[in-house]
């Protein structure tokens, strides 16, 4: 139990119209919450959840001591599209080929509008693909949006981090259980399996393995266990075709890719009012500083902190890691009391 209120449920969408096409037939789209919202409803946080993650498993972050302040804000936890409690490719007939991180952010601005009555937020601050959905609502909304916390995100997927998805995607595609359209005929363990060991290699920098943290710091015996309990075991349980919706949705991110911008990134950068704050990992090997400071320059109110840390992609979720924890702590909140 926490010391502060706590909402779940499941907003019912009906059709959902992808904008690639495609219809999520009776789209559903779970949520958690986390403190109270206040009278005049501005007291709003969005925290959209990251790669595979739910809300419950990306909370940890939230609380008096936290990164996020539940005693301060009403902060909403949105579950995407293809994360196994909203609705997604394992669970959905005819799910369409692509759903963009642009279908997500809108279907979450439908949330908060015709459940909570919110259109207005204090920040959005995400992770990973969470991040990218927060470069998104400052993008499509910017005259609705305060604050933009990028932690080792992006507003355009670059080419190499579409490198990474690109073997994801290959290697479910070359499972004997593949059967087309993102879609498997039973479980693709040996696939699962390799996926795992890929993630691996680019979830974490070269520095946290020359130095052997899967040891000293994750109490692994040794590589090969590390490998086979963090990585093989946690893609073994989750669902391929989730995955593969997911990875797909990722490598098609761009804030520009719409018709209010029609691709023009520098454009997209440039309308946003929210005072963006870019927290990338400086080993991070799918979200590269050079990539957020590219997008500094046409940010109108911008600011680039990278956080000094050896666990790659890991430094911006830092569960467990004080150093990167109190970096994004102090940041976080400093931004907010501004």
């Amino acid at each position: 139990m926490t010391s502060w209120p706590m909402q779940e449920g499941v907003f019912e969408l009906g059709d959902w119209n992808a904008e690639r096409g495609g219809v999520i037939r009776d789209a559903r789209l779970a949520w958690q919450t986390h403190g109270t919202l206040n009278a005049a409803r501005d007291n709003v946080i969005v925290y959209p959840c990251s790669y595979t993650a739910t809300h419950d498993g990306q909370s940890w972050l939230i609380g008096p001591d936290g990164i996020l302040d539940p005693e301060q804000w009403f902060i909403v936890i949105p579950d995407m599209f293809s994360n196994g409690l909203s609705s997604g490719a394992a669970n959905t007939p005819d799910y369409p080929a692509v759903v963009t991180v642009r279908d997500n952010v809108l279907a979450q601005e439908r949330l908060l509008r015709e459940v909570f009555g919110v259109t207005h937020l204090a920040a959005a601050y995400g992770f990973s693909m969470g991040a990218m959905q927060a470069y998104h609502w400052a993008a499509l909304f910017p005259e609705r949006v305060e604050r933009a916390f990028v932690v080792c995100g992006s507003a355009r997927t670059a080419p190499h981090n579409k490198v990474f998805l690109s073997g994801l995607l290959r290697t479910l595609e070359a499972a004997p259980e593949y059967v087309g359209g993102g879609q498997f005929s039973a479980v693709p363990h040996a696939s699962l399996r390799a996926f795992g060991h890929i993630y691996a290699g680019w979830g974490l920098s070269q520095d946290f393995y020359r130095q052997e943290l899967f040891r000293t710091v994750l109490g692994a015996p040794d590589l090969e266990t590390y490998l086979r309990t963090d990585w093989e075991a946690g893609f073994g349980a989750r669902d391929a075709a989730n995955l593969y919706a997911q990875a797909l949705t990722w490598s098609h991110g761009d804030i520009s890719a719409n018709d209010l911008y029609g691709g023009d990134l520098a454009a997209a950068l440039g309308a946003i009012q929210a005072r963006v704050l870019l927290l990338p990992g400086e080993t991070d090997l799918y979200f590269r500083v050079a990539d957020n400071a590219a997008e500094l320059a046409w940010l109108k109110r911008g600011e680039l902190r990278p956080i000094a840390s050896v666990w790659g992609h890991r430094a911006g979720s830092p569960a467990g890691l004080p150093e990167e924890l109190a970096f994004l702590k102090a940041a976080v909140r400093g931004a907010l009391a501004e």
